[in-house]
């Protein structure tokens, strides 16, 4: 008897060949049988159709402090990944040198944009050894697989100590150490050794990390010491134009020693063709007995701007400064405000650096966010070319952007891959050969941009939903970050639905990825003309109102309770099934009557919700809103606390009779 038997699914099994329909069955947590199977089991799962596809190979990540306190590394199992490499990038937590550990917290704060509290906050330092590092790991349960490299700067740091912060050259001694570090390592469990060769990696002082311009010399010896560990890969990220020759080193290093070279490929603005020709050399090289692979991005790499993020085009402004720390929604409150808008959008008392003109003002690669966000926008919605049409200047339609959604508005600044506006060259990079997809970063850059959904986005956006330009094949995206990205590391025994291998699994309603949730003023009309305007057949109100508009034009309870009772019948669930993926919050709700309501401004009633919800530390929501035919507010309080809504409640009725007095 099987275990679980998945029906009638739509199977691209990770080799790039063409889908087909059929049946998997499992045992014992790995694939007995695809095609048909009649077999008896114990559970089964009718596809419908669906995809059917290994589960991701995410092998560009940073969760090496995560990994210790988080059984789901959030939000990377949202996105279908079974398997995650981290330890990218010369950046990670082991070896560690007493009284090191602050330093290594505050390198990886720095080069990957991760809180510094929080890492030291979940990190213990039960080890000192990279072995006993891998012990820590083994000791948490998790629901995804975890494997990680050695890191370059913690392995230098540990032996060469504030020498490495210098970036002085290693000594054969130093050398000699750290290739027994590496190989005691590579026997232990980890799958490579990271470096980093990019000046964009700094430590929180502007330092270039340890490691940068290691020599040739240093980099062999962590190769060798990996073939006598018998496997291994060199991850490095590098600027590929700022070290002349490092393919070349790469390539020797990876014939000479067995090893495979993987490193990060984008296009950048100052190079903008100089993706192809590493693409023509690496594959030069390989034909010649290399073995070297490229991560690429199936989106630009770029920036997130908001009033929550690390950075905005306003954060260094000298009016801005005196109100950004106080809570978003009295920020947003003085920001709307006259005098305050006029005096940030000046540049007085303003003296940007370089790096803040580059990053701040590059208006002709800046674009409101909007919701769905559009990750390849056309040039004609940059804040440069707005202006030119609506007659703004560009920092008015920056200001404008982030104030929108009560202050949570985005702004997208793509500054690789984006040179001509598209995403051709990202497309060129991806179909390529030796290039798999990587660069998600996983658990790293909080604070700028999340790209840990590649995965899904690659299947929504290429697969699926691309206007401007040449789509992928389903079957090719799932290869490159699947089997792709497992055999690039000697993952042999998943990425591929095969029998024999793990049961590593995703089911993909394809359709469904990236659902868009459109926002609209409250009341049945508005929702309706929106779901006419985009063309949708659902919609509704926080209120209980629910529009299905292939039946009616109004909010209906009637037919959509006849809805949810067929699919009651459908489904052959009770309605507590079908619900229990909701945790339902308590909720408490009230009214205040008063002769005089309209006396209470719509922007009152506004502060007042949005000190509320500061109140309750942003642990539940309010609702206060007008009737639009009585001379009454409703009031409605969610948490988890019964006792916690009626007493903001009670403090909402005593602030409106302030109000009205």
């Amino acid at each position: 008897m099987y275990d679980l038997v998945i029906k009638n699914g739509n199977i691209v099994d990770g080799t790039g060949t063409k889908s087909f329909l059929g049946d998997i069955a499992i045992k014992d947590n790995k694939i007995e049988k695809i095609g048909s199977v009649s077999e008896v089991s114990k559970r089964e799962i009718d596809a419908e159709e669906n995809l059917v596809t290994p589960g991701w190979v995410d092998i560009h990540t940073h969760y090496d402090g995560q990994s210790l306190w988080d059984p789901y590394l959030t939000p990377s199992s949202w996105h279908g990944c079974t398997t995650v490499v981290m330890g990218n990038c010369g950046v990670g937590f082991a070896p560690v040198a007493p009284k090191k550990e602050q330093w290594l917290i505050e390198l990886m704060e720095s080069v990957e944009d991760i809180p510094g509290s929080a890492l030291a906050e979940g990190i213990d330092w039960e080890w000192e050894s990279f072995p006993e590092y891998l012990d820590a790991l083994e000791k948490l349960p998790r629901v995804l697989d975890v494997a990680t490299q050695m890191p370059h700067c913690a392995i230098r740091a540990y032996v060469m100590e504030d020498r490495c912060i210098e970036q002085e050259i290693a000594s054969p001694e130093d050398i000699e150490k750290m290739a027994r570090i590496v190989q005691e390592g590579m026997e232990a469990g980890a799958l490579g050794f990271s470096t980093s060769r990019t000046v964009v990696h700094r430590t929180l002082d502007g330092e270039l990390v340890p490691g940068t311009y290691a020599g040739v010399e240093e980099l062999s010896a962590m190769a060798e010491a990996m073939h006598n560990a018998g496997h291994g890969v060199l991850q490095m990220a590098s600027d590929l134009g700022e070290h002349d020759g490092d393919l070349k080193w790469m390539a020797d290093i990876s014939k000479k020693y067995g090893i495979g070279v993987s490193l990060n490929l984008f296009q950048n603005d100052f190079l903008p063709h100089q993706y192809k020709d590493i693409l023509k050399r690496m594959e030069e090289e390989n034909s010649g007995g290399a073995n070297i692979t490229a991560q690429v991005s199936g989106r630009t790499v770029g920036i997130l701007m908001g009033l929550e993020t690390t950075m905005h085009p306003f954060m260094k402004k000298p009016a801005y400064e005196r109100i950004h720390k106080l809570p978003l929604a009295e920020r947003v409150l003085e920001m709307k405000k006259p005098e305050i808008r006029q005096a940030i959008l000046s540049n007085e008392g303003w003296n940007p650096s370089k790096a803040a003109q580059m990053f701040l003002k590059g208006w002709n690669k800046m674009f409101r966010l909007g919701n769905p966000p559009d990750y390849e926008p056309p040039l004609s919605e940059s804040f440069q070319e707005r202006s030119k049409s609506e007659n703004k200047d560009p920092q008015e339609l920056a200001y404008d952007a982030l104030l929108e959604f009560n202050g949570e508005g985005l702004i997208y600044y793509p500054f690789l891959n984006y040179t001509d506006c598209n995403l051709d060259s990202a497309r060129e990079m991806m179909v390529a050969p030796h290039t798999v997809f990587g660069g998600s970063d996983g658990g790293a850059h909080c604070g700028t941009i999340c790209d840990v959904s590649l995965p899904t986005f690659n299947l929504s956006h290429w697969g699926r939903d691309r206007k401007r330009g040449e789509k992928i094949p389903i079957e090719w995206i799932v290869h490159k970050q699947t089997l792709g990205t497992a055999l690039i590391h000697g993952l042999n025994d998943r990425g591929c639905l095969k029998e024999g291998l793990l049961a590593d699994i995703n089911i993909i309603d394809l359709k469904e990825i990236g659902i868009e949730l459109i926002r609209s003023q409250v009341g049945d009309r508005y929702v309706i003309e929106d779901m006419i305007k985009h063309d949708t057949n659902f919609g509704g109100e926080p209120s209980g109102h629910i529009i299905l508009s292939d039946y009616s034009t109004t909010g209906d309870a009637l037919i959509a309770a006849l809805n949810v009772l067929a699919l009651m019948c459908e489904e052959n669930k009770s309605i507590s099934e079908l619900t229990n993926l909701f945790i339902l919050n308590p909720q408490n709700s009230d009214e205040f009557r008063h002769i005089n309501i309209n006396t209470i401004s719509d922007s009152s009633i506004e502060e007042l919700s949005n000190e509320m919800v500061k109140k309750m530390k942003k642990k539940g929501r309010v609702i206060i809103r007008k009737s639009g035919t009585e001379p009454i507010i409703r009031m409605m309080v969610e948490s988890e606390d019964k006792n916690l809504n009626r007493d903001i409640l009670s403090h909402i009725k005593s602030s409106l009779e302030s109000l009205i007095k």
